[in-house]
């Protein structure tokens, strides 16, 4: 027994220094962010390779007419977004392999466009909380291989996949996501022939590449240890998330409309996976979806892959 508790003790003080050093890198690297304010362990976040800004947001973003975008091909997806009396918006995936976060404003909303291409998680956050207007880049680290965003205004961590602070002057508070989806290029415009596009955020870049070549058919998502999905659902299945609720694209494909707890999924034709072909545009096709309530309003909503949405909502639902 008494081997046992010494052994216990060993144990835990490892544990301790670990999260000591870890804490001691971390702080080297970020010296104006409180990581005596954490929701996480620390010792869940690891680099994705790129440092701090080394896939640099876009602060200053630039939109053309639907009439005058040339480049982008028809099953190319867009995030869509689509504010009361704004003349509806699209911005390209294209241009999120780069950056991954488009810092923009919407008729006096200021608002953060953000897609993680590891977890194919796309959200809209309101920038405004506690009273001001946060600014947001890429830290360059990664939790549950969820991109790891920060404010430039206190050097706060935040996770993605949910809006959620976990390191810094701002953890535990959360952002406020806005109503967005995802659909191909000739949906949008077709649908908004006066709306906008986001234009190329650099002059004379090859836009339209894909990194990730058949990422979204691998056997195991990139730099992630967690638990998988149970019921031996395809870690890396796209599925619907409401809340904390999931559905399957592939159900959608089948039934093409599900009505259930108060939302309606409504299929929306094809798109081009981003993360397929090394040309975007010639990705295989994977569905799209429109999300509303009972009062045929647009709810927030994200087509993710199922071994993220277990990462962040491992009580969640299976639909």
């Amino acid at each position: 027994m008494a081997r046992f508790f010494i052994f216990l003790t060993a144990f835990w003080m490892a544990l301790a220094f670990v999260a000591t050093a870890q804490t001691s890198y971390l702080s080297a690297q970020w010296p104006n962010t409180d990581f005596s304010n954490t929701t996480v362990d620390l010792s869940e976040i690891r680099s994705g390779g790129p440092g701090k800004d080394g896939i640099p947001a876009v602060d200053d973003p630039t939109f053309l007419k639907v009439s005058d975008e040339r480049r982008i091909g028809p099953r190319e997806p867009v995030m869509t977004v689509e504010i009361k009396g704004q003349r509806p918006r699209a911005y390209p995936i294209r241009y999120f392999m780069v950056h991954e976060i488009v810092n923009d404003v919407v008729g006096g909303t200021p608002i953060a466009v953000t897609f993680c291409p590891l977890c194919n998680s796309g959200v809209v956050f309101d920038r405004r909380i506690a009273g001001r207007t946060l600014s947001f880049g890429v830290s360059g680290n990664l939790r549950n291989s969820d991109m790891v965003m920060y404010d430039r205004q206190t050097e706060s961590w935040w996770q993605q996949a949910v809006g959620e602070g976990i390191v810094g002057q701002l953890a535990g508070r959360s952002l406020k996501q806005i109503p967005s989806w995802m659909e191909s290029w000739e949906t949008y415009k077709d649908r908004n022939p006066d709306g906008l596009v986001l234009n190329a955020p650099r002059k004379n870049f090859n836009y339209g590449s894909n990194p990730y070549v058949k990422y979204d058919t691998a056997a195991r998502p990139f730099l992630y240890d967690g638990a998988l999905p149970p019921n031996g659902v395809d870690p890396m299945a796209r599925v619907i998330r409401v809340g904390n609720r999931a559905w399957s694209m592939e159900r959608l494909r089948r039934e093409k409309t599900i009505r259930e707890h108060g939302v309606e999924l409504s299929w929306q034709g094809e798109q081009a996976s981003a993360l397929d072909s090394r040309k975007i545009g010639k990705g295989r096709s994977v569905g799209a979806v429109r999300v509303r309530n009972g009062q045929g309003s647009d709810i927030v909503h994200d087509v993710m892959f199922a071994f993220a949405f277990h990462a962040f909502h491992p009580r969640g639902t299976w639909h």
